[in-house]
Formats: C-alpha cells, structure tokens, sequence
C-alpha cells in the first residue's frame, strides 16, 4: 500500500500511574485533538451513571469521563458501548473529552475511549481513587496515561503519589453487585484485564 492510513498499527497499550499495568486505546479513531490533552475527571462508578449524565449534559467539553468498577472482578467487564456512542455521535463531546475505564469496548467502538485499565477499581487500583477534579493527562504519542493533578490544581509526580496514598489508605472495597450465579463466580476468580481477565 503506497498510501497507508498509519504506520504504527491501530492499537496502543498506555502506561502511567493511572494505569500502571496498563489501558487500551484503538488510537485510530481517537480524534487528533485528543492525542494529548489534560482533563478533569468525572468519576462514576457504574455505566447508567456515567450515561445519564452524558445524555443530560452534565459532562462538558474538557471533561474525563471515569467509569469504574467495571472490570473483571468489579462486574464481569460488560461493554461500554452505551457510553461510547453518546460521545462518540455527540460533535462537541466527541473531540473534547475522553472516557477512561477498567470495563471494555468492542472493535467497532469509535472516538476517545480507553479501556482495560489496570489494576482495576475493584482491587485498589488507582482508577479507584479518583476524585471529581483530578487532572487526567492522556498523551497517546508517548504511551502515556496518568494523574497529573489534584483538584484542579497540577502537581510534581510526588505530590500526586502522596495523595493516591493516602487515599488507598482509606478506600473501602465494594460489595459484590451479585450474590450468587456464574457472575458471582467469575468475579471472585478473575484476574486482571491486562492479564486476560481468565479465572484463577
């Protein structure tokens, strides 16, 4: 092909200390004005949260829409799709924001979705820990996906670490959503999504 649409697959698995195992971007249909940006989280910890706002105009341009506890273990890893294609189809939202979560989206998903993030919520992982505000910086050229401020405010990578600290340190773990059946099952087995979200 003489005229490829890129040179570095469609792909990319980002790093930092918001995904220390990991995310999943499929960079191809990720708007260019999205490539590398600084958002201000807006953590739901369920889809139809997260959904209802988009739908209700509560999510704004400049916003990260968090959706979490979504993972293996936190609910057996659905699908976003619902999500995805309210940003996706919304003109404004769709190059101005990003949705970032331990749940999954399909290969036809499209716009500025990255997934898989690991470890997960359900396990203390730092996607767990953050708060409405934090800064989100997402540089899809470097790879990279972190928490680079809090509250508004942007801090040293130290200063960041010392609050996620102290914020593990008073997370308290969610209750199973289910209480018995193959869900049941599966999320108490999982392991991460990263890994392959096989069962132990």
């Amino acid at each position: 092909m003489t005229r490829p649409f890129g040179t570095d697959g469609s792909i990319a698995i980002l790093h930092g200390n918001l995904a220390p195992e990991g995310a999943v971007v499929k960079h191809t249909v990720v708007p260019r004005e999205m490539f590398q940006a600084t958002l201000k989280a807006r953590p739901f910890d369920c889809e139809e949260d997260a959904i209802h706002a988009v739908l209700t105009h509560e999510v704004k341009p400049g916003d990260a829409v968090i959706i979490r506890y979504e993972g293996p273990k936190g609910s057996g890893m659905p699908e976003m799709f619902y999500t995805t294609e309210a940003i996706a189809s919304d003109p404004e939202l769709g190059a101005s924001i990003a949705l970032i979560t331990d749940g999954r989206f399909s290969g036809a998903s499209k716009g500025p979705a990255i997934g898989h993030v690991s470890p997960e919520a359900a396990v203390r992982g730092p996607i767990a820990l953050i708060e409405e505000g934090d800064l989100i910086q997402i540089n899809i050229p470097e790879r990279s996906l972190s928490i680079v401020g809090i509250a508004g405010k942007e801090m040293e990578p130290a200063e960041v670490d010392a609050v996620l600290a102290e914020r593990r340190a008073a997370w308290k773990p969610k209750a199973n959503r289910y209480t018995s059946g193959t869900l049941k099952f599966f999320t108490e087995h999982a392991v991460s999504a990263i890994q392959g979200g096989y069962m132990e």
